[in-house]
């Protein structure tokens, strides 16, 4: 089985290729190169596709690896809304939809919006189920991947909930579940501004505060996969806090904590656009409160950002969520707090993919899972 992924991995690297250059990349025999790279046209995963240039002797096949052989699902529900992508073996997302669904959201909403989006990418790709290798979902809370529970998510208030196994009865599929923040990272990693960075952060603020965490290109979760819950650090005015509920860190400086802040302020605050673009365009105009309040947030979040720094040294730190509306003197700004309280500054750079990164997050935690059919390593 190993001997396949290698073959897939490097026609995926290589193609369009002949099964002789084949033998070679991989260092596998030639009798073993054909035999593997038959049965995989015969499964749909190679295709012939057309003839080569020879200088001596018969003119090789040309080989090339076929991305759309099987489909994945990767959806992120975020907030009330759910994002939704099918992509193909290469984690390229073929068609995607967003639907904002109606709070309060239960379990059974969200595996039903599931069933009928899937329905409908599938109808929109000309596409059959029977194609599909699975769906990754990305969810808020504590999301215990390893056992496909939810054990902790106030923004939903599902507590040790055995999601996954409701999700693979209904939707006939394998799942993977994990955090939606992990996903994300996942999301950054393989596709956007953090491909081939073996030791990275990604911290996202949104109606929560939360970070993945990569090591050595491994990710780390922890022992009860609680790694990443940094909305609980001790940052911003301490409160009591009870089981269910939003962490001191996220209490303050997440983004309805921002708004409300901002409100005292403001006299006219938009829900329905950024409250960073907000105040950093009325700073702009001389608003000194503005000018106050933006400085505020953005050295607490620095300090959670030094915490995370000091204890794990990354190569890149990515800022997204709210994060990403603060432009490039916010990010200036937050380097300077970072360069006055640690010795070692990582990069800082904002998120590339928006919303898109944990959709493609969620459809590699599938795709992970599959390596004799992906190539991947």
């Amino acid at each position: 089985m190993l001997n396949r992924q290698e073959i897939l991995h490097a026609l995926r690297k290589y193609a369009p290729i002949s099964r002789a250059d084949l033998a070679k990349k991989t260092q596998l025999s030639r009798p073993c190169v054909s035999a593997l790279v038959d049965e995989m046209i015969q499964e749909g995963l190679i295709h012939e596709i057309g003839i080569g240039d020879s200088t001596v002797g018969r003119k090789p096949i040309l080989l090339e690896y076929n991305a759309t052989a099987y489909l994945v699902m990767g959806a992120l529900f975020d907030g009330n809304v759910l994002h939704m992508a099918l992509a193909d073996l290469k984690g390229e997302l073929l068609c995607h939809e967003k639907k904002k669904l109606v709070s309060p959201i239960s379990g059974e909403t969200l595996i039903q919006e599931l069933e009928e989006g899937l329905s409908r990418l599938l109808e929109q790709s000309q596409m059959t189920k029977e194609k599909m290798l699975g769906i990754g979902i990305g969810l808020p809370g504590i999301t215990r991947k390893r056992d496909g529970t939810i054990s902790y998510s106030p923004s939903t208030g599902w507590m040790d909930l055995p999601v996954q196994t409701d999700f693979e009865a209904r939707l006939g599929l394998p799942v993977v579940i994990d955090n939606d923040v992990n996903m994300m990272t996942l999301g950054e990693y393989y596709k956007g501004i953090g491909i081939g960075v073996a030791n990275q952060i990604y911290m996202y603020v949104g109606t929560g505060i939360g970070a993945g965490i990569i090591l050595h290109h491994q990710f780390y979760r922890g022992s009860r996969e609680a790694a990443g819950e940094i909305g609980y650090m001790i940052v911003g005015a301490i409160q009591p806090i009870s089981k269910g509920e939003y962490g001191i860190f996220e209490r303050n400086y997440s983004t309805p904590a921002i708004y409300a802040k901002a409100r005292k302020i403001l006299p006219h605050v938009c829900e329905e656009t950024s409250v960073i673009r907000q105040l950093v365009h009325h700073a702009e105009q001389g608003n000194v409160q503005a000018r106050h309040l933006l400085d505020e947030v953005y050295q607490h979040w620095a300090y959670g950002m030094v915490n995370m720094i000091s204890l794990l040294d990354p190569d890149l730190l990515i800022l997204s969520g709210e994060m990403v509306n603060i432009g490039e003197k916010g990010v200036q700004r937050i380097q300077h707090f970072l360069a006055e309280w640690v010795p070692m500054v990582p990069d800082l750079k904002l998120a590339a993919l928006g919303e898109q990164a944990g959709m493609i997050g969620a459809v590699f935690s599938v795709l992970e899972t599959f390596p004799m059919l992906t190539g991947q390593k």
